[in-house]
């Protein structure tokens, strides 16, 4: 498989996203990645990387919201012997070991504020020193950063730095989520059984039915989701051929309800007599189609997010201003 096979996709917006990665891997241009958690933004990082001149050397990952604030600096620019309590040797960080390689920082849109104005200055002047050391150090390496946060609202919000936004965001690239590629489904699913196959374990079957069925599916949790869903169902049905009422729960496949929930009920409008309370009423109708969807589904919030269209963490959030509870959430 060639670097850019590896990023799996035949839909309009993944040969975008492959093209992207063909532009941008000649240059040593900054590239800032956004999607939805899950949608496989460091293997378009790993591609860019092996797609590129930088690929003999290292591809380094960090996750920058998987660090604690106070270990981040050390983490990613190293400390001399005694910089700190426990550091009883000097050692590299991120940028040391990507030297001349790629600098893979995901989840930038998590680093603390103080770390991003410490970063900026590396972008900028391409030097550095590890903590408790005088020394500097030249970044001569390509960074590749990623994100499943709206950055302009973080901005607004005081979390994330203008500055190192554009310093980021050279060349952006946007990755679909799985709901609006469904026709890459069954491609995922023949790679993520290849790659099981390749262990020795007895292969799972899905039938063209439960396949058809997986691809009307939203996938809140993207890609990652549906590796899930494979190995789990290979542990559960080695060698078997999966139907569709084999599928956990929240595949099954199900009709698309409207608005009134498919419950044969009319919603009633008000008596109009000159007043009307428009936000409170807006407010009791959809807690009242909320309720509806969440006792169709027996409380289960991601099909009652199916039925409602909607992702589950807006559904969430709304059940939580409307002040409603279930138990998986």
């Amino acid at each position: 498989m060639s670097s850019i096979e590896q990023v799996i996709g035949v839909s309009p917006a993944m040969m975008q996203v492959k093209n992207l990665i063909s532009q941008v891997a000649e240059t040593d241009a900054t590239v800032l990645i956004l999607g939805e958690s899950g949608t496989g933004k460091e293997v378009v990082a790993q591609a860019i990387h092996l797609c590129s001149l930088r690929n003999p050397y290292a591809f380094v990952p960090l996750n920058c919201g998987a660090v604690p604030a106070e270990l981040l600096e050390s983490e990613l620019f190293g400390h001399e012997k005694g910089a700190f309590t426990g550091a009883i040797t000097a050692r590299k960080g991120r940028f040391e070991l990507a030297e001349a390689g790629t600098l893979f920082l995901d989840e930038i849109g998590d680093m603390p504020l103080a770390m991003q104005v410490k970063l900026l200055r590396v972008l900028q002047e391409r030097v550095y020193e590890r903590v408790g050391g005088s020394k500097s150090l030249t970044a001569d390496l390509r960074i590749v950063a990623a994100t499943h946060r709206d950055l302009p609202v973080r901005i607004d919000e005081g979390t994330f730095r203008e500055d190192l936004f554009y310093r980021l965001n050279i060349f952006p690239i946007e990755l679909p989520p799985l709901r609006a590629r469904a026709e890459d489904v069954p491609l995922l699913i023949e790679m993520q059984l290849k790659r099981m196959g390749v262990s020795g374990r007895e292969q799972v079957q899905l039938s063209a039915e439960t396949i058809d069925s997986l691809m009307r599916y939203d996938w809140p949790g993207n890609v990652r989701e549906l590796g899930n869903l494979v190995e789990r169902l290979s542990i559960l049905y080695p060698g078997k051929l999966v139907t569709p009422d084999m599928l956990p729960r929240q595949y099954h496949p199900i009709e698309v309800i409207s608005s009134t929930v498919k419950m044969g009920e009319s919603l009633s409008m008000p008596a109009f007599d000159g007043s009307l309370d428009l936000k409170q009423y807006l407010h009791d109708m959809e807690k009242s189609i909320i309720q509806r969807a969440l006792e169709h589904s027996d409380g289960v919030v991601s099909q009652a997010a199916r039925l409602l269209r909607l992702n589950r963490t807006t559904l969430i959030e709304k059940m939580r201003k409307l002040h409603l509870r279930t138990e998986d959430n």
